[in-house]
Order: structure tokens, then sequence, then C-alpha cells
């Protein structure tokens, strides 16, 4: 087993709509994944599926050697492994910076008090927020919140972590701040599945993107290949398109 996540023929039907239609790929470890496509392709919807914070209809879903999507698998154990960060933060709003952080440290990974401040102060520190640990959400900016949620994240030390658009909320000139954090992160080898439409990151950190429309990977390979040689017509307009933005 060389692989980290592993996302076999994945499906998801919303009523008549069907959002997934048979996703497959690999994301190994030490590798940046980005996924990019047109609005309303199923790029969120392939992410909560693979937490099972949506049920997906077919497909299976393994996370290293423990199958995702078999019933039997403790959810809270698995999910306790992924880092997730929404693009809205999801911050608790009556929660300090730090409580944010220690919070899952204290009720998941049930470690004590000071250790659990302890860590938290280290990632408030590794985002460059050392100095906000006792401020609330409503006191940080947009690009800070987002750093707050990526170092709750970071704190539970996971396996691979999910990023959900984490710059779409964000005006554009707090967006570098964010993705500085995340560059870093590409840098140390952290294991990163990434929903975004930020050329910039994309070519420098991405070890391949998947271009995905219409609930499928239409292709799938390094930047190079995605941003200069496409195999298929309609990825190359994509990328044109969203350049010109």
């Amino acid at each position: 087993m060389d692989f980290v996540l592993r996302v076999e023929d994945l499906h998801k039907r919303f009523r008549a709509e069907e959002v997934l239609r048979g996703v497959s790929f690999d994301v190994h470890g030490g590798d940046t994944i980005v996924v990019m496509g047109p609005s309303g392709t199923g790029k969120s919807t392939l992410l909560r599926c693979l937490t099972r914070l949506i049920e997906p209809d077919q497909g299976k879903v393994w996370l290293e050697a423990t199958e995702i999507t078999d019933p039997k698998t403790d959810l809270n154990r698995v999910r306790a492994s992924i880092g997730y960060v929404f693009q809205d933060f999801n911050l608790f709003t009556h929660l300090t910076a730090l409580d944010n952080i220690r919070i899952g440290l204290r009720k998941v990974k049930k470690v004590d008090k000071h250790q659990a401040t302890e860590r938290a102060h280290e990632m408030l520190a590794r985002v460059g927020l050392a100095k906000k640990a006792d401020a609330y959400p409503a006191e940080l900016s947009g690009g800070q919140q987002q750093r707050v949620a990526i170092a709750r994240a970071l704190a539970m030390e996971p396996k691979v972590m999910f990023f959900d658009e984490p710059t779409s909320a964000l005006d554009p000139e707090l967006t570098g701040e964010v993705l500085k954090v995340m560059d870093e992160l590409a840098e140390e080898g952290m294991t990163m599945l990434v929903v975004s439409h930020e050329l910039g990151f994309a070519r420098r950190a991405a070890d391949e993107i998947i271009f995905m429309e219409h609930g499928r990977v239409v292709e799938m390979g390094p930047p190079d290949q995605l941003f200069h040689h496409s195999q298929q017509p309609r990825t190359a307009e994509f990328l044109r398109r969203i350049a010109t933005v």
C-alpha cells in the first residue's frame, strides 16, 4: 500500500441530479492534490463523501488500510485523522482562538489541559497568530480566522488535510496570508487534498491537479501537463478562462 487516501468509483446522486459519476484517484503521502472545475461539478460533495459527512451511493474510500465506506468503520476515529478546513471557517464564535484549537484536543483526543494549551499555542505560532490566542473570531479578519481553522486542524496531527475552497470567502488582500501557510505545509510534506481555483498555488505547490466537470474526472496530471500540454480541450479551455478572470 503506497497511498494515504484511495477513492474508487465514487457516486452520489441528489434526487434526479447525479453529482458524482464514478470518481477515482489516489493521494500519496506528502503529495498536494488540487481539485479544480466549474461550480456545481461536485468538488465539495466529493470532500464530504470522503469523510461520510454525506453518504456516497456507491464506491469505496480508504484512509491507508481503513475503508472509510465500510459501515463497521469507527467514523469518529477516522475523522480525527483527517484535517478539514471549510471555506467559511466554521469556528466556534463564543470561544477564543486558543480554545477553538484546544477543544478538539480535549474532547476528541482526551489530551490534558496543560498539553492541549501548549499544543494550541504552538499551532497558533505556526500560522503566525501567536499574539491572537485570546481573540474571539469576531475580533479577527477573515484571513486570521481561516488560519485559526488551519491551526485547529493541524493540532489533531492529521494524516491528510482537506481544504474546501479555503480562500473563496476572503478579500484578495487576505488570500495571500492563508496561501502562505498552505505553501509552507506543502513544503513540509503535509498530505493535502485542496479544492481551489488559486492558479498560483496550484502551479507552485501541486504534485497533481484533478480537473472535474459534470461529476467526473476529466483529466489528472502534474501542473505542467494541465497548464501547458492538456490532453483534453475542455481542461485547457477552463484553465484559460479562469486565468483571465
